[in-house]
């Protein structure tokens, strides 16, 4: 019998010594959707992937992939997931066939079925003009690509993909996330880590780390109506004197600019929040501004739940 989840964790954790990068993680990713890792740098985004794919041996806890227990029997997994990393990890001085015929072989991919393969890759991620360009001479873009293409060559059940559009253009960004849809559209389990917003909001599902611990987990729309915060925005002619204004008032979480609009998080046990707002407005120099109630983003949601304890107001 097949399980629902992909990947199921309990308890996952991560020690370099004193320092905790992933702490007591519990995870589960459903088949074919995109999973989505958000959070900052050192969050433990990558220490997690690397653990998951048998790179790295838990300090503690379980985890299983693809229904295999890991660390133990990683290698049997082998052939059943893509790994990408931030960096690509191509050979600059091999072509763009000779990368594809390495991992061909490290996979054991039949002979009789390389050509057709590398060839419907070529023409899929649109690479068939640099068969033959040595990898280290090729565009951001073109390099995620070729990254992509050498880490589905093999079918793999399961993609890892470590922060895969760190290094390129907003076009780039975007064609590679198309190109993601259609792998998880085919049936393909989809993991990946982004600190973009934007990114964030594509995944089917996603959790949010800070400082090696998990602090939201679910789907956008649900960590989105789950803040556990009022956002009220304030259009102001002068948002510098605004935002002073209202940083310095009790009973606000957090202020954000955003061009000529603040981004308010009050906690939603207050009542009144854009009167709030606007009596610490009129209080502080009588500052004009259009104060309105609005929906959460994932920004929102991510500032909400990354607050350390001292940011915390009740």
């Amino acid at each position: 019998m097949i399980n629902d989840y992909a990947i199921e964790a309990h308890g996952l954790s991560k020690h370099f010594g004193d320092l905790k990068a992933v702490s007591s993680l519990d995870l589960k990713v459903p088949r074919g959707q995109i999973y989505g890792f958000l959070g900052p740098n050192g969050s433990g985004k990558s220490t997690t992937i690397r653990m998951l794919c048998g790179l790295l041996t838990p300090t503690e806890g379980t985890a299983s992939v693809l229904g295999t227990a890991i660390p133990g029997s990683a290698r049997q997994l082998k052939p059943r997931i893509g790994y990408m990393t931030q960096k690509f990890s191509l050979f600059g001085d091999m072509t763009v066939m000779e990368n594809l015929q390495f991992i061909a072989e490290i996979y054991s991919v039949p002979k009789a079925d390389r050509r057709p393969r590398m060839d419907e890759l070529l023409g899929k991620y649109d690479l068939v003009g640099q068969r033959r360009q040595l990898a280290g001479t090729m565009s951001g873009g073109q390099k995620q690509r070729l990254a992509l293409a050498c880490a589905v060559l093999h079918h793999p059940e399961l993609l890892l993909l470590d922060e895969p559009t760190s290094a390129v253009d907003p076009q780039s960004r975007r064609d590679f996330w198309a190109n993601l849809f259609r792998l998880a559209e085919g049936g393909t389990t989809i993991m990946v880590s982004t600190h973009y917003m934007d990114e964030a909001e594509r995944c089917h599902r996603l959790a949010i780390l800070d400082r090696g611990i998990k602090v939201a987990d679910g789907t956008p729309q649900e960590l989105q109506a789950g803040t556990g915060m009022h956002v009220v925005e304030v259009t102001a002619d002068d948002p510098y004197r605004a935002q002073e204004a209202l940083n310095c008032a009790e009973h606000i979480a957090s202020v954000t600019q955003l061009g000529i609009r603040l981004r308010v998080l009050i906690p939603e046990h207050f009542d009144e929040p854009v009167g709030l707002v606007q009596q610490h407005l009129d209080k502080h120099g009588g500052v004009t501004a259009n104060v309105r109630l609005t929906t959460a983003s994932l920004e929102d949601v991510f500032v909400a739940v990354t607050m350390t304890p001292e940011e915390r107001v009740t």
